[in-house]
């Protein structure tokens, strides 16, 4: 594919980079997806770099295994649970979302849990139930982001406007359940 970087690769420039970069973040897609996951991490910990990884979860067995090698993960949780097989249209998809958050919160990596509200998939009251079920669950940073168009394929989500969102209100209600909240681009 082209424009495409062996693994030989990154580790070459990774060890160029030595001393001017701190940390290596595996994200794009989806990560936990990748065999070679765990010891791709455990290579570029070998050169002194921290670890850090985006996900969304859909892989709890992969998650739990990487988890060690991990200083940092950002979770994206997409919904209440028990709804989210109508956001990602792929069924169990929220049972294995929320078992790999609770492997996140078991281990003590640091972490922040994340959200993107476009407002024709999830409102302000489900956003509020979002946040009151990952609190219990003792989710402690959670952000969320505002949806933005910028590489998304679904013109029916990029005409639609989340201006309209009761930000002010979302952030007055949520604020008090989490240790660090903040809600990024609104």
């Amino acid at each position: 594919m082209e424009g495409e970087i062996t693994w030989s690769g990154v580790l070459a420039f990774l060890r160029r980079r030595r001393g001017l970069l701190d940390a290596v973040v595996f994200s794009g897609g989806e990560p936990t997806l990748q065999a070679g996951l765990v010891p791709s991490c455990r290579a570029a910990r070998e050169l002194g770099f921290k670890i850090g990884l985006h996900t969304a979860g859909p892989y709890p067995a992969r998650l739990a295994e990487v988890l060690p090698e991990l200083d940092w993960v950002g979770m994206d949780i997409k919904a209440p649970f028990a709804d989210y097989d109508r956001i990602t249209g792929v069924p169990g998809s929220g049972e294995r979302a929320r078992e790999s958050l609770m492997h996140l919160l078991d281990s003590g990596v640091e972490h922040e849990i994340r959200t993107t509200v476009h407002p024709a998939l999830l409102d302000a009251r489900q956003v509020a139930m979002l946040a009151r079920e990952l609190a219990a669950l003792g989710v402690r940073r959670y952000i969320l982001q505002e949806f933005r168009a910028q590489g998304c394929a679904d013109s029916g989500l990029n005409m639609a406007s989340g201006r309209d969102f009761p930000w002010a209100e979302v952030r007055d209600a949520l604020q008090p359940l989490f240790q660090h909240f903040s809600i990024r681009g609104a």
